[in-house]
């Protein structure tokens, strides 16, 4: 039997070249986006769009305003100014002529346009002698496609270097998904009525269609709706799954707390705060219950997770059960084996440190008391996950800063165990609709209060006139016996183009600024051996004051230091800076944190002054977030956190909640999603997030 081209039917999962207009070159860059399938150009959402409300007249323009236009090329050609080419294109929309110029590729600009093409520009309105655009946004239409006569919103999409090779810009892909609705097949959708009725959902081929050619704003915020509730709804029943699973699978019990927990707790030499207290007894309850522990414990810089994450050691350790506690890097490893050590010196608890810079024979030793059970703590990196580390009896697994570790390097972990207990811990405050969404899974304890007799920070932001007086105020701490850190955020002037240097700064503070003082530098990059030895220096107060990177962003205690300079501070996120201060004030003596602003836009200062007028770590995290994303936020961008297509975890708050309810009731009517009305749902679920089904038990 013969198909013509009129009967031919395109599936969700066929290649996307046999889409009309697309075919195998442009298919190849289509793959570079990530779009394979015909169901990935579906779910290729527009950027933005143009509607006749945001349009503005050329003769309306303001100065110093983003605006877009709609007009038609009547000029094109380069320019000279002064020393370098541009290339101009003069639009008119019948009011006025417009300037664009190009500075930078405008041999690829000038391919892109030709007298009589009708085009959108959006751009910032500058003035040189008349309005002019600088670096616009473009979009061809057809001349057909004109928001401004029509009332239509018109879809603008992301574009790429090899689609615009290929002429795949917006106009062309909107012709695209039009050919493509006209011979796909009908798009079935996952949720049922029922479901979609409770939630007010559109029908999802509705939604996808729309979110292509909304007929209008409401429309467009229905698809917008759906789609996003799809995207946080999966998520949530991910996590859903993986807590109904964990709370299936058995824990060891652990009722008391034993001899060696009461005796660290006696030597103590502080008294605990309420909140370690009550986060301590949570703790215990889970020891206790008889079922896997999974508790996060979040709080902020110094408000003493490590001691609680020892007593938690402490219980388990009693009962010839071993502890793993892994943290995301040496410094923060070898910090957390000499808390531990200091604090049990009085008891028979064995414990070591196992890292990338342990040495052959050491390791060898440790590996073995593992192996054997007679070592029942280790401490280490990611060195504790490889193959040949084999614990006898591993029953609690502590994750410091979890949010640095992939969810495949904390399973290897906890494959190295029978259903050990978890305690993730973090220093950094995580924004709520965070919380649930990548934590959703956990129990979540929350110190929220610190020791007592903290002395005070201070926080200033400085200019760079401004830092002979920053220099001033650490000499007379330094004279006064207290210690300093300096932290750039880069190591050396080649890898970072024009930010100031740590090495050269290195150089310049200990030879001519404070030459009188012992001065220490630490980096990454610097062997264990080197690293350990210049933090013991600084922490014993040989060295007075400790040019560093951001290594020391976590896990340095030395309640000695009073001044943190930071330079180039426009250059890190707002929680960084928190986690940064932290380093200071933890003693009973006040800190400073001094944040030397060198460049930035003009909002940087506002974004600084954030951190002058509040220490509140959940309050900066919110506006971290808001200016940086997830990823950027914990600087942690490859460490699994998800890339939405549609949804933003910034504005998404209720929907989040929403689909966080919607998956969390699903769970409870149906574990397995097993009836027949979740079936389509289960199927889509399970090829979402095939590699993390390991930690879901779904029959």
């Amino acid at each position: 039997m013969i198909v013509s081209s009129a009967d031919f039917k395109l599936g969700l999962d066929q290649p996307v070249q046999f889409v009309k207009g697309i075919g195998p070159v442009r298919a190849t860059a289509l793959a570079e986006a990530g779009v394979h399938q015909v169901a990935d150009l579906l779910y290729y959402f527009p950027r933005r769009y143009l509607d006749r409300r945001n349009v503005v007249l050329i003769r309306d323009l303001k100065v110093g305003e983003q605006a877009t236009i709609i007009g038609q090329v009547t000029g094109r050609g380069m320019r000279r100014s002064k020393s370098r080419p541009l290339f101009q294109v003069t639009i008119s929309d019948g009011t006025g002529t417009l300037p664009c110029l190009w500075f930078r590729h405008s041999e690829w600009i000038r391919g892109r346009f030709q007298v009589g093409d009708r085009v959108a520009v959006h751009g910032k309105v500058e003035f040189y002698r008349k309005p002019q655009m600088i670096h616009p946004d473009f979009d061809l239409l057809d001349q057909t496609e004109d928001p401004l006569n029509t009332g239509r919103i018109i879809a603008l999409y992301p574009g790429t270097a090899a689609l615009r090779a290929t002429g795949l810009d917006s106009r062309r892909f909107r012709r695209v998904i039009r050919a493509c609705w006209e011979r796909l097949v009908p798009v079935a959708d996952h949720f049922s009525i029922e479901f979609r009725r409770e939630y007010s959902l559109s029908e999802l081929a509705e939604a996808l269609r729309t979110i292509h050619d909304p007929l209008d704003e409401a429309a467009l915020d229905g698809a917008r709706f759906r789609l996003k509730f799809d995207e946080h709804f999966f998520l949530q029943l991910l996590m859903a799954l993986r807590r109904r699973s964990l709370e299936e699978l058995p824990g060891r019990k652990f009722p008391e707390r034993g001899e060696i927990t009461e005796s660290i707790y006696r030597s103590l030499p502080f008294q605990l705060t309420a909140a370690q207290i009550r986060v301590m007894r949570e703790i215990r309850a889970d020891l206790q219950s008889g079922k896997m522990m999974n508790r996060l414990l979040q709080g902020e810089v110094g408000s003493g997770k490590t001691v609680l994450a020892l007593l938690t050691a402490a219980i388990v350790a009693r009962e010839k059960c071993q502890v793993a506690v892994m943290a995301p890097t040496e410094i923060l490893a070898e910090q957390h084996y000499r808390a531990f050590k200091a604090l049990s010196a009085g008891v028979d608890l064995p414990l070591a440190l196992l890292t990338g810079g342990t040495p052959k024979e050491r390791r060898a030793e440790i590996l073995q008391g593992l192996k054997a059970g007679s070592l029942p703590l280790v401490i280490g990196t990611h060195a504790l996950i490889q193959e040949d580390v084999i614990f006898k009896e591993l029953a609690l697994i502590i994750v410091d800063e979890q949010h640095r570790f992939g969810v495949l390097q904390r399973g290897r972990l906890l494959e190295k165990g029978y259903y050990p207990h978890v305690l993730a811990m973090t220093a950094t405050p995580i924004p709520r609709t965070l919380a649930i969404t990548y934590h959703g899974d956990m129990d979540v304890s929350l110190l929220d209060e610190l020791p007592a007799n903290r002395g005070k920070i201070t926080t200033r932001v400085l200019q760079p006139e401004q830092l002979q007086k920053a220099y001033q105020l650490m000499r007379g701490e330094l004279q006064q016996g207290r210690q300093c850190f300096v932290v750039y955020p880069v190591i050396s002037e080649s890898e970072k183009g024009d930010l100031k240097a740590a090495e050269e700064g290195y150089l310049l503070l200990s030879r001519d600024v404070f030459p009188e003082f012992e001065v220490g530098y630490l980096h990454g990059r610097m062997k264990s051996a080197h690293k350990e030895s210049v933090m013991e220096a600084f922490q014993g107060g040989k060295l007075q004051l400790l040019v560093s990177t951001t290594v020391i962003e976590v896990g340095i205690d030395v309640p000695n230091a009073t001044v943190m300079l930071i330079e180039n501070a426009e250059r890190f996120g707002l929680t960084q800076i928190h986690q940064l201060r932290g380093r200071i004030g933890r003693g009973e003596l006040p800190g400073h944190c001094l944040l030397l602003r060198r460049g930035g836009a003009e909002e940087t200062t506002a974004r600084l002054a954030i951190l002058e007028r509040t220490s509140n770590g959940f309050e900066i995290a919110d506006e971290d977030l808001k200016l940086r994303g997830p990823g950027e936020l914990f600087g942690a961008r490859q460490h699994g956190y998800m890339k939405f297509r549609l949804a933003n975890l910034i504005e998404d708050g209720p929907i989040i909640r929403l689909a966080r309810q919607a998956a969390f009731d699903l769970v409870r009517a149906d574990q397995n999603l097993s009836r027949g009305e979740h079936r389509a749902l289960k199927q889509v679920f399970m090829h979402k997030y095939q590699p993390q089904l390991d930690f879901i038990n779904l029959r």
